[in-house]
């Protein structure tokens, strides 16, 4: 399949629903003149639950459809997709510019004081390969402790739209409390849909008197990131008189992911429901 190489082309960015808008809203921040196109995989999400074989069939059926609307780089802004598929994208498509969320173990280690540092994430990014390599290589040259916290159905319930409902906040207390019992003074959001109830987990954190709580969020590093390799492969927008686009896409309903983006950026951008 052919990649773009234009300047002008979009940004194709995926995740396997409105997650990926955490770190859709660093991307437009930094780069406001850069067209943007948005997949949700909400027909087939949660990714964290499903086998690492299937996660892997839906990113590169994901990816063809973006690179076939002229996608010049990919951002796959999710924490589970890239842990389990995204060797398999840079595999298919090289030449590609492809980031993908790492979920922010060595910023962790950099911020603890303590050395204990609570991870809270899909049990599917915290069952990879690719995750548990990490955390070993980063716990050696550190010393940190890393405490794992499966969220188990807190991306469901955050894909409902509803930030402050009450079974978000019974699932925070729940998932949050076990790991300040353990003493981590550092917190990563291992899930690109975390940083929307970020307000609901200080709240967690004040009520157990612990607002010294660092809370570590990649999507800006990701934004950075991206920008660099744009910067090598000569691929940054230069800007001008046309308005940077913004199109939305999504296997699940058309309604929920335009509701989502006025929800939690603020946007009205044309929304799709495509059949991929």
């Amino acid at each position: 399949m052919h990649i773009a190489r234009s300047p002008g082309a979009p940004i194709g960015v995926f995740d396997s629903g409105v997650g990926g808008l955490s770190v859709l809203r660093h991307i437009r921040a930094q780069y406001p003149n850069e067209h943007l196109m948005y997949f949700a995989d909400s027909g087939h999400a949660p990714y964290g639950d499903k086998t690492e074989e299937y996660v892997v069939m839906r990113a590169l059926a994901v990816t063809d459809y973006l690179l076939a609307h002229g996608a010049k780089a990919l951002v796959v802004a999710c924490n589970t997709a890239t842990v389990a598929a995204i060797k398999a994208v840079r595999a298919r498509y090289p030449e590609l510019p492809v980031v993908g969320v790492e979920p922010g173990l060595k910023p962790a280690a950099a911020a603890t004081r303590n050395g204990k540092v609570g991870v809270l994430a899909t049990a599917r990014t915290l069952k990879g390969d690719k995750f548990l390599q990490l955390r070993e290589q980063i716990s050696a040259a550190t010393r940190a402790e890393f405490l794992l916290q499966p969220a188990v159905g807190l991306v469901d319930e955050i894909e409902k739209g509803d930030l402050d409902a009450p079974q978000i906040g019974a699932m925070l207390e729940r998932y949050v409390a076990p790991l300040l019992e353990q003493g981590a003074d550092t917190l990563v959001l291992g899930c690109t849909h975390y940083p929307f109830v970020r307000s609901g987990i200080e709240r967690v954190l004040h009520a157990h008197q612990r607002d010294d709580v660092t809370l570590i969020d990649t999507g800006d590093a990701v934004a950075r990131q991206l920008g660099r390799l744009l910067e090598a492969g000569e691929l940054l927008h230069p800007g001008g008189d046309q308005a940077a686009t913004l199109r939305g896409y999504t296997t699940g309903d058309a309604g929920a992911l335009a509701q989502a983006f006025a929800d939690l950026l603020g946007l009205k951008p044309m929304v799709e429901k495509v059949d991929v």
